[in-house]
């Protein structure tokens, strides 16, 4: 009996080997075709994911929690080695110059998806969960792009990552009031929730700051095999304190980096980067795989005219968020289309929406919604055609006045 045990165990082991390995190889040959053309290999990886799904061509069984925790570790470390880019100080300028830009990005991008959750019928909570979908770019997504187009030491780049980190700390206020709401709680819980999540990550970016050089320090060793155990270990229990207390462990990840400081930098980015790209070729992957192709086509349509519609309010506020730096025009458009990309956090809060009330047609919208994006984001951003800003379209839109008395007392200035 037992060997029969060991027989099928060791059948399920090697079915889960074969199916991966063959899973990688395949994603190999895609990121050497996309860097060959000049892509960045994530819409590859999106694509491949839908093959291979869930309704896809070939279904394929893997172990989920090890894709699960593999998924989760690329989240990890794509921004783990953006913090690496900058420092402390560089992240506060950032923050100080670029918090206008972050509420108009609230503005700009939560407004439609809450709307439309009214208009779809979806009520107040349904139109805030798919407010939360339509606000937030993919933290991993746009770092992956920063780093395949060769764009970390870019002027525009601390604008793009002062919007993401703000983003982030609205979503930490975001997720505990939406959760609280879902389950029929007091709003006073919420609060509660969001004041400590604040709080929490406010004195972790102070330390990251203040502490930066001793925390190098600590870690540093001549081993580059105690380096690197030391600082993925970091990584994880950050990742995981910050998941304890409502905060998203991409942003604990990411202040670890920030952390960091002179040859530990250097060498962990060196020892961790082939990691990053390993694990985050598995978070697209799982991110696609979980779309049943067959639930798009109903919501196809209102997914595309969310998506026309906030691919042009980012494009605003990434252009409005690199001005506030003196970034000249072409570096303005870069950020914006560096900032179209939404994921894995898109769909983590329309997953929130299972069990409960709001209405079932919401997680194939934003499945549907955030793929079109995920793909759409990466091409565009690489390939940057002209895009008219949203105030050159009111101003096309604009009746234009004949010749009064007005127009020609007060002349347009050139």
């Amino acid at each position: 009996m037992n060997q029969l045990v060991l027989a099928s165990a060791g059948a399920d082991v090697a079915r889960a080997f074969i199916e991966l390995g063959v899973l990688l190889i395949g994603l190999g040959f895609l990121a050497r075709l996309s860097h060959r053309i000049g892509l960045s290999p994530i819409p590859a990886y999106l694509a491949a994911g839908l093959i291979f799904g869930t309704g896809g061509l070939v279904e394929l069984n893997f172990a989920e929690d090890f894709i699960d925790l593999a998924s989760e570790i690329g989240v990890l470390l794509l921004l783990f080695v953006l913090g690496l880019e900058y420092t402390g100080a560089e992240l506060t300028e950032g923050l100080k110059n670029g918090w206008r830009a972050g509420f108009v990005d609230v503005l700009l991008n939560f407004t439609p998806g809450f709307v439309a959750g009214l208009v779809l019928g979806w009520g107040p909570i349904g139109g805030l969960m798919l407010a939360g979908v339509t606000y937030i770019s993919s933290s991993g997504v746009v770092s992956k792009l920063l780093s395949d187009l060769d764009r970390m030491a870019n002027r525009e780049t601390p604008a793009v990552l002062a919007v993401l980190v703000f983003e982030d700390l609205v979503v930490a206020a975001y997720l505990p009031v939406l959760g609280v709401l879902l389950v029929g709680g007091s709003l006073l819980s919420g609060t509660l929730s969001v004041g400590v999540a604040l709080a929490v990550t406010t004195l972790a970016l102070i330390m990251a700051i203040r502490f930066g050089g001793p925390i190098s320090k600590v870690i540093s060793a001549r081993s580059d095999e105690a380096l690197l155990l030391s600082v993925m270990g970091g990584i994880l229990v950050v990742g995981g304190l910050a998941e304890q207390v409502q905060v998203s462990s991409a942003i604990g990840a990411f202040l670890v980096g920030i952390a960091l400081s002179g040859e530990v930098r250097d060498r962990a980015e060196a020892l961790l980067t082939p990691l990053r790209d390993l694990f985050a070729a598995i978070f697209f992957v799982l991110f696609s795989l979980r779309i049943d192709p067959g639930d798009l086509p109903p919501v196809l349509l209102v997914a595309a005219l969310l998506a026309i519609v906030t691919t042009m309010t980012k494009i605003s506020t990434g252009r409005y968020a690199a001005k506030q730096l003196g970034v000249g025009p072409k570096g303005r458009d870069r950020a914006g289309m560096e900032l179209i990309a939404r994921g894995e956090f898109s769909i983590v809060i329309a997953g929130l929406a299972a069990g409960t009330t709001v209405n079932a047609a919401l997680a194939p919208t934003a499945a549907a919604y955030v793929l079109i994006l995920a793909v759409l984001g990466p091409l565009l951003a690489k390939f940057n055609p002209p895009i008219p800003s949203l105030a050159s379209i009111r101003g096309r839109l604009r009746p234009q006045q004949s010749g009064t008395s007005l127009s020609r007392s007060a002349p347009e200035r050139p």
